[in-house]
């Protein structure tokens, strides 16, 4: 049976990386599929892991129709068997419900990777209606850290070094610190996140509560 399956976990959780061995897996029984992603961190029409893979990927745009760009491909002579769509997050729900018609209509397997959630707690839009359909929700097989060691469960978004939890929705960046200018990304455990207590604010507070004070 063909199924619609969300793999959901923070950043920094190989989420991408299982997307790519996903898509590995099925190639090498001779399947065939396609690669969808959007906003990716490496530029458009990728996915792209930080551990260093990557492959050419279908850019997924706002007035992108999934099941129409799916099914004209079929009705072309061209075999399908599995989609691996990667932050989908970014997606509409539209497309969410466009993928499971695909599933419903063509038998197609469809493997989706994204956050559940964005740096305010909030779930995204797409991601709650792969809640509502789709027929399995897997969590990520590598857990993230915060930088106390506890498993991560939140993302956080920091803007020149201090966290915030205003502003809009989607702003790509990385975790890497100034990947996107001044804003910046960091997982953290629920305890940490809800204390706006990030790596660096941690320092700040041990060298401020230390005997000697800041150096």
């Amino acid at each position: 049976m063909s199924e619609l399956v969300f793999f959901s976990g923070t950043m920094d959780c190989g989420k991408s990386t299982v997307a790519l061995q996903t898509d590995h897996n099925h190639r090498i029984r001779g399947r065939k599929g396609l690669l969808f992603s959007r906003f990716d961190r490496s530029g458009e029409a990728v996915i792209s892991s930080r551990i260093g893979l990557s492959r050419p990927a279908i850019e997924v745009h706002d007035e992108t129709d999934l099941h129409q760009n799916v099914t004209a491909r079929i009705e072309a002579g061209e075999r399908i068997d599995y989609l691996v769509c990667d932050e989908v997050h970014f997606y509409t729900p539209a497309h969410v419900e466009q993928l499971a018609l695909l599933v419903d209509d063509h038998g197609i397997d469809v493997f989706a990777f994204g956050l559940m959630a964005d740096f305010r707690t909030r779930l995204f839009p797409a991601s709650a209606r792969f809640i509502e359909l789709a027929d399995r929700i897997a969590g990520s097989q590598a857990e993230a850290l915060c930088w106390c060691g506890a498993r991560a469960t939140h993302n956080a978004r920091t803007v020149d070094g201090v966290m915030v939890v205003a502003g809009e929705q989607v702003v790509v960046g990385d975790i890497t610190s100034g990947a996107t200018g001044s804003v910046a990304y960091e997982v953290l455990c629920r305890r940490h996140h809800m204390r706006r207590q990030t790596a660096a604010s941690a320092v700040d507070l041990r060298l401020a509560a230390s005997p000697a004070g800041p150096a």
